[in-house]
């Protein structure tokens, strides 16, 4: 097929008729409690776990985040010491040369066990595997699709999954995400739209070498999905900042990057003669080239035995909490903190115990747009097969396992049908309490949250608090707050749309949110390095530096691209405006169910718990919840 340079032909779509089919086992508990807090059902069942592992069977166990893997690898290193040997962890945090050491001994069958996240779900074929573990919901079909591939890698084979829930309800996604497969669904994959920091990268590393030809350039840019809207002026715009600087950054010469040269040498172009961009400036290509990427995180810090190897990299915010002698665990070791010299943490081995592992930020997965709503579907199921209607019963060993709990919802208050908002009112001592259940997936009902909080508050001002899981959120308010009475006043008002973003700016301070965004894409553009070699920096340089590159834009060109870039990415991406315009619109069309209720049921419960996690206090979390769970218990005993 032959096409022009500016053409773009139609696409091909190559694939083959073999079938490939998953198999789930879910992991039940023996009893479930109508208390389902999240992580109830999480180390609790290490046991249950480790009596369905085989030590012959090679077994990747995926995790949702980096902490997660570190404290299951640590839980089954205690609980298995004959695994030693045969046990590994794998996560982006370690050190590229042990994550690849680990590689070579799965394909090799050395390894049985390996405990991992995402690091190991794209981009390997290991041969040995024979099962997958999915410890907690995968969020998303597609990503367990990926990550169940990799066991039976071969044609006709058939990818075993165990599921093992960490908290109650996650069993409901996992009804949802059988029937899901069973369809043959998977989430699309959203590009992204004109992200000019990674255009601005692009440009700098064609410059670092032969250069380009401005028109050339921009038709080639142009045939990528991302930039085929990019217009003549948003081009050129992006040109003048990697030549002047821009409007704010003229006076700099590090922010001069690009100069116009003849096509045939470096030598400068005469006016209105052609020519190419180059870099000329050696330290601005070599700056360039050692930071160069478009994953940005934030600032870690090498973690190294004091006479040895590099084990990986965790956060300077964890690192900074610690002081010499504390013990944690990372990277499968006991470790003790001796000292940080020019951000490496320099650790030796320990035979001290802890429980004290790094945690990093980004952790949190929201449910897919298609996965929530399937989840409503199931949660329609269940309420007619409580219901005993023709036709409907709980037809999944998930749903079969979780009938107590969906009968104690029912009892308390009710499961909401598929044109139903479920809302619950309730009076407890912390004050009153509204639950609210989409089921539209965190990052949503972040912002649903948010919104009702502010405008609730410009009807009646008072200080309501918010917190928000996959399933719903809360909103507590001081005791006698009139929820009921609002609620009837201003329904229209909660979900109308037209002033939306300037109600979200206010609920959840926009800007402020803009100003993180902002750190990552002035970090991919190359407004601000992370490091030259010997001249580490701290996260807080890069975050003065970025800070004080937003307030001079936004101050001297409040229209600059970057600005506009991060604040659209706020939007669309961490609060996924168009799913929360389409869930507002969802729920203004269906009907709403409001229920008093005496105290939480097991869908407001995990929400309870949610808040507890954010509040400082000197009890563990679970030392709370079971003070919380010993009170309803003791509430109900007296009814």
């Amino acid at each position: 097929m032959r096409t022009t340079p500016n053409a773009i032909s139609a696409p091909r779509i190559i694939t083959a008729a073999i079938q490939r089919s998953t198999a789930i086992r879910s992991l039940l508990p023996d009893t479930i409690d109508g208390f389902p807090w999240g992580g109830h059902l999480g180390l609790r069942m290490y046991e249950e776990l480790v009596a369905c592992l085989d030590p012959a069977v090679s077994t990747l166990l995926f995790t949702n985040t980096r902490n997660q893997a570190e404290r299951w690898h640590q839980c089954l290193r205690f609980a298995c010491p004959e695994m030693e040997d045969a046990l590994a962890l794998h996560h982006s945090a370690i050190d590229r040369a042990e994550r690849e050491a680990i590689e070579a001994r799965v394909k090799a069958g050395d390894l049985r066990w390996v405990v991992c996240t995402s690091s190991l779900d794209l981009g390997v074929d290991f041969q040995p595997v024979e099962r997958v573990v999915q410890i907690g919901s995968a969020k998303n079909l597609a990503r367990l699709l990926q990550r169940a591939g990799r066991s039976a890698h071969c044609p006709g084979g058939t990818s075993q999954v165990l599921f093992m829930p960490t908290n109650a309800l996650e069993l409901l996604e996992v009804s949802a995400m059988r029937r899901g497969l069973a369809d043959g669904l998977v989430e699309h994959r959203r590009p992204p739209r004109l992200p000019l920091d990674v255009l601005l990268q692009h440009l700098t590393t064609l410059a670092c070498g032969p250069g380009f030809q401005p028109q050339e350039e921009l038709a080639t840019v142009r045939r990528c999905w991302s930039f085929q809207a990019l217009s003549d002026d948003q081009w050129q715009w992006c040109l003048e900042m990697l030549e002047h600087g821009g409007r704010s950054l003229g006076a700099y010469p590090r922010y001069r990057k690009l100069v116009r040269c003849r096509p045939d040498s470096d030598e400068p172009a005469p006016a209105d003669a052609p020519f190419r961009y180059r870099v000329l400036e050696r330290s601005i290509a070599r700056l360039h080239r050692f930071n160069i990427g478009t994953i940005t995180a934030d600032r870690s810090v090498t973690v190294r035995f004091v006479r040895g190897a590099v084990l990986g990299h965790v956060e300077e915010a964890f690192i900074s909490r610690l002081k010499p002698g504390d013990v944690f665990f990372f990277a499968g070791r006991q470790l003790e903190f001796v000292r940080l010299r020019e951000m490496t943490a320099q650790v030796k081995a320990t035979n001290r115990k802890s429980t004290t592992v790094p945690a990093w930020a980004g952790g949190q997965m929201a449910l897919s747009d298609l996965l929530s709503r399937h989840l409503r579907q199931e949660i329609d199921r269940c309420a007619r097969a409580l219901a005993q209607e023709p036709g409907a019963g709980l037809d999944t060993p998930e749903l079969e396992a979780l009938t107590p709990l969906l009968q104690r919802q029912s009892d308390l208050s009710r499961l909401p049908r598929q044109q139903e908002l479920l809302v619950e009112l309730c009076r407890s001592r912390e004050g009153s309490h509204l639950f609210a259940y989409p089921f539209e997936g965190r990052f949503v009902h972040e912002g649903i949250g948010f919104l009702w909080a502010w405008r609730l508050g410009r009807q009646r001002p008072s200080t309501i608090t918010v917190s928000v899981n996959d399933y719903g959120f809360e909103l507590l308010a001081p005791r006698g707050y009139p929820f009921d009475e609002l609620l009837e006043q201003h329904r229209d008002t909660l979900l109308e749309e037209g002033d939306l973003e300037g109600d979200l700016e206010q609920a959840l301070n926009l800007s402020e949110l803009c100003r993180r965004r902002f750190r990552a894409i002035a970090q991919v553009s190359g407004l601000i390095n992370q490091a030259m070699p010997g001249q580490q920096k701290t996260g807080g340089q890069l975050q003065i530096s970025a800070a004080l590159l937003f307030d001079v834009f936004l101050k001297h060109e409040p229209d600059h691209l970057l600005l506009e870039q991060a604040r659209r990415e706020v939007l669309e991406e961490q609060l996924e405006q168009h799913r929360l315009r389409s869930a507002l619109r969802r729920m203004a069309a269906d009907r709403w169910v409001v229920e008093t209720i005496p105290r939480p049921g097991p869908l407001a419960f995990p929400l309870l718990v949610e808040r507890l996690n954010n509040r400082f206090s000197n009890e563990s979390v679970l030392e709370r919840v079971q003070r919380l769970i010993a009170e309803a218990q003791r509430v109900e005993s007296l009814n």
